[in-house]
């Protein structure tokens, strides 16, 4: 039987040993816009981590800027304050009485400078390989090892129950309206964000003072964790301090009766 180009099973027919193929042309595709993808990365990045810039939009980072700005916004508005108060006294038609009055109100308001003697708590977050130190206590977790909105909000309530007659948080004067909050391990106080060590200065008797902390059942659970798991606490006299007078603003929210 003779070997024809016609018979079943042969391909020697030019024709059919290089047909068109649609595979190699979508692999060619790909190539070409993976090429372009590429290419265009490139040109936008101009030779930057593209994931570093990326993070820069990270939320700890926005509010980093703005506790910033609320910093700059607080020291203006210190100083137009001084400026009005300044304007003020050069046409003031009040009585001595009433001048006495408005000095009493201001320095219970904590808008003021303050000088006393003083003592001063310190706060820390525990060694983050923190194991427990006494028998009987479970291992820690992540939990048990950074300061919690609770355990700062239990040292300004216990400095207040000892007379104490001003307190600042880190750099700012604490008043009737200041609220301590905690997101995570940073303290968030009027605007602003605090990371750890924190530092809390009251003026008043340090021995009273003192012994308020110790009295605090809410300290008390706190010093256990101290013990155990060291977390950070340091209680220091000070010596006579002299704390800010508040200079932000005061947004005061009441109820209204439904008529």
């Amino acid at each position: 039987m003779s070997n024809s180009a016609d018979s079943p099973g042969t391909v020697s027919s030019p024709a059919r040993r290089h047909r068109f193929r649609p595979v190699r042309v979508l692999t060619a595709g790909v190539f070409a816009l993976a090429g372009l993808i590429f290419f265009t990365s490139f040109n936008t990045a101009r030779g930057t981590d593209i994931r570093t810039d990326a993070s820069l939009l990270r939320l700890s980072d926005l509010i980093q800027e703005r506790s910033r700005e609320n910093g700059e916004l607080v020291e203006s508005n210190a100083a137009l304050r001084e400026d009005i108060e300044s304007l003020a006294e050069r046409d003031d038609g009040s009585t001595a009485a009433e001048d006495d009055k408005l000095a009493e109100l201001e320095k219970r308001a904590g808008t003021q400078k303050l000088t006393g003697e003083a003592i001063t708590v310190t706060l820390d977050d525990a060694p983050p390989d923190a194991t427990a130190k006494l028998p009987g206590y479970p291992e820690p977790q992540p939990d048990y090892l950074v300061i919690h909105q609770q355990d700062l909000q239990a040292v300004v309530n216990a400095l207040w129950q000892g007379g104490a007659r001003g307190i600042k948080v880190m750099d700012q004067r604490l008043i009737s309206t200041s609220a301590v909050r905690c997101v995570g391990n940073t303290l968030i106080l009027q605007g602003r964000v605090y990371s750890p060590p924190y530092k809390i200065t009251a003026v008043g008797d340090p021995e009273q003072l003192k012994q308020a902390l110790a009295a605090s059942p809410a300290i008390q659970n706190y010093m256990v964790y101290v013990n155990v798991y060291g977390l950070g606490w340091e209680v220091e006299e000070k010596g006579t301090v002299t704390l800010p007078g508040y200079s932000g603003a005061v947004d005061l929210h009441y109820a209204r009766p439904v008529e």
